[in-house]
């Protein structure tokens, strides 16, 4: 049998089931570029390590208004600066709470209502920057899918906490399991990228990583339907 990255059995051996194409997808590259990049960070955040991961993480916030304020005035170029910087930080307040053992629960709160924030606040930025009826309307489209998919992983992960087949049963080095999807966190940071890079598309990159998002919506349905219940079953 096949396991997700959570270690949980698929429904399914057979070659090109769903549950096989969810292995596949899920595993493309969060859970590995994660590990990778605590290896890159890990002397930054030895040297940040006078900083307190939530102070790391506000730094990130900053950045990302910041690059959202450069969105709203069509300052392309320093908006994907700031955006890199909000991503850079991002990823160092895990780093910096490993190396000076400073992690805890509220961090890893604090961190994705960050998180949450920013990808809410950067695309609307865009849209004013470069307003139009249509724009409004596929923007819109995008914050509903973040909405639906917030719930989509995040209960996915209570429940999977409740089971204990979650971040620490599977050593994931989040605060807990991150359900993965055909969208995940790398893929978020290449589309937001190319929302600021190429901004006369963003209403057809905000269409397409709708679809995508509600895609990842699907699949985590379908998932959750075929094992959440499959051990009272057995």
């Amino acid at each position: 049998n096949k396991c997700w990255p959570l270690g949980l059995p698929t429904n399914s051996g057979t070659e090109g089931s769903f549950d096989n194409v969810y292995y596949i997808t899920s595993e493309m590259f969060d859970a590995r570029l994660r590990a990778e990049k605590d290896k890159w960070l890990n002397g930054v955040a030895k040297a940040l390590s006078f900083l307190t991961p939530n102070q790391v993480t506000f730094v990130s916030f900053v950045c990302g208004i910041i690059c959202a304020f450069f969105a709203t005035h069509r300052n392309w170029t320093n908006a994907l600066i700031f955006w890199g910087l909000n991503r850079f930080f991002d990823g160092l307040d895990g780093s910096v709470a490993r190396v000076s053992g400073q992690q805890s629960d509220f961090g890893g709160y604090f961190d994705i209502v960050m998180d949450f924030t920013i990808y809410s606040v950067v695309p609307i930025a865009i849209s004013y920057g470069e307003p139009s009826d249509t724009r409004w309307l596929v923007v819109s489209f995008l914050l509903g899918t973040y909405f639906v998919n917030a719930a989509s992983w995040m209960y996915l992960s209570a429940i999977l906490e409740k089971q204990s087949a979650g971040a620490k049963a599977q050593g994931e080095l989040t605060t807990v399991t991150m359900p993965p999807g055909l969208i995940g966190g790398f893929e978020t940071v290449i589309f937001f990228s190319c929302f600021l890079i190429f901004p006369n598309y963003a209403t057809h990159l905000f269409l397409l990583m709708g679809v995508l998002v509600c895609a990842t919506i699907v699949q985590r349905l379908i998932w959750a339907s075929q094992n959440l219940d499959k051990q009272k079953k057995q």
